[in-house]
């Protein structure tokens, strides 16, 4: 499951609510693309093809390799947003497991 990734970006994306004015929100930046990442291939993994295209745009838009320069009221409703997509994530896609005891 993407649980703890999902859930642990909502955390960082949220945090960085506090952060969103300061030089150090570069960090948030890339938590937040690595964990959109890490979502991302669970999502590929569960086969939840409905995912792709939002953690896709987390993870575009929080780049920090090359930066979008959002400020203001959209910015921040851009953050909440990244936080409901995480936590859907988290709670919706399921990786199938593998069975070790099957024989060939």
């Amino acid at each position: 499951m993407a649980l703890a990734p999902g859930l642990l970006g909502a955390i960082v994306v949220l945090a960085g609510l506090a952060l969103l004015d300061v030089d150090t929100f570069i960090v948030i930046k890339y938590a937040t693309a690595i964990l959109a990442a890490i979502v991302g291939w669970f999502a590929i993994q569960g086969r939840t093809w409905w995912a792709l295209p939002l953690l896709a745009a987390v993870l575009v838009i929080w780049n920090p390799v090359f930066p979008f320069d959002f400020h203001g009221q959209w910015w921040v409703a851009g953050q909440f947003g990244a936080v409901i997509v995480f936590i859907a994530c988290a709670i919706l896609v399921r990786v199938p497991a593998k069975r070790e005891d099957a024989r060939p």
